[in-house]
């Protein structure tokens, strides 16, 4: 694997580059946000280690503007700050994972296998369908720049839409992804909220995102009529 290390402390970068070249893994090493993005953009790498505390940049912003740019290509922070509100933050952003320092070499080079094997596979951190934008951390809903107030099981049952846009969800399904065991697939739950979401997310756009399948379940558009 094609390895970037970003890390501004020349000594640790310089064991990085040394260790995972004589495991066979051709390693390029930036010292600041600004070098890692051009980088990143300018070459496929199969992972990104990517230290917090850098100059200019921290590695959150670089890891926010590698995902609005669309590039995929798994990110591990390396870092020492361990508290869980940072860890909690680097994986929000569109991290993959988070190894505090100091470390184990071998357990570095596992974590980077683990990644390497999901490979660069599109996981935004806000999910976007249409003018239509879902903050999963952050539990916000927009309509183009209109924030919308959804209760926790619309946002639930939203969430679960927008991870599937364009694909017909039947009624099990949505329960089965949307609702704990105790709810029966007899229950009339799903038709319910897909009525209130429609009311909130649609109507007072004059959208028409949230599609009847009949017979089958429902659906939302990709390319909805607003």
């Amino acid at each position: 694997m094609r390895v970037l290390v970003v890390e501004d402390e020349p000594k640790l970068a310089g064991l990085l580059a040394r260790g995972l070249g004589e495991e066979g893994h051709p390693t390029d090493v930036v010292a600041s946000g600004a070098e890692a993005l051009w980088m990143a953009r300018a070459n496929p790498y199969d992972a990104i280690v990517l230290d917090v505390m850098l100059p200019g940049q921290n590695g959150f912003e670089v890891c926010r503007e590698l995902r609005a740019a669309d590039v995929w290509t798994p990110v591990l922070f390396l870092t020492a700050r361990d508290s869980v509100d940072d860890r909690v933050a680097g994986l929000d952003v569109g991290g993959d994972d988070y190894l505090v320092k100091p470390f184990s070499f071998p357990e570095l080079l596992a974590r980077l296998r683990a990644l390497t094997r999901r490979g660069a596979v599109e996981r935004p951190a806000v999910l976007q369908v249409g003018s239509l934008r879902l903050d999963p951390a952050s539990h916000r809903v927009w309509r183009d720049d209109a924030e919308i107030e959804l209760s926790t099981k619309e946002f639930t049952l939203l969430e679960v839409f927008m991870r599937s846009p364009g694909k017909v969800l039947s009624r099990v399904d949505l329960l089965e992804r949307g609702w704990d065991m105790a709810y029966e697939t007899r229950s009339n739950v799903v038709d319910v909220y897909v009525r209130y979401l429609r009311e909130k997310i649609d109507r007072p756009f004059g959208c028409d995102s949230l599609e009847t399948v009949r017979g089958v379940g429902y659906r939302l558009r990709v390319s909805p009529s607003c």
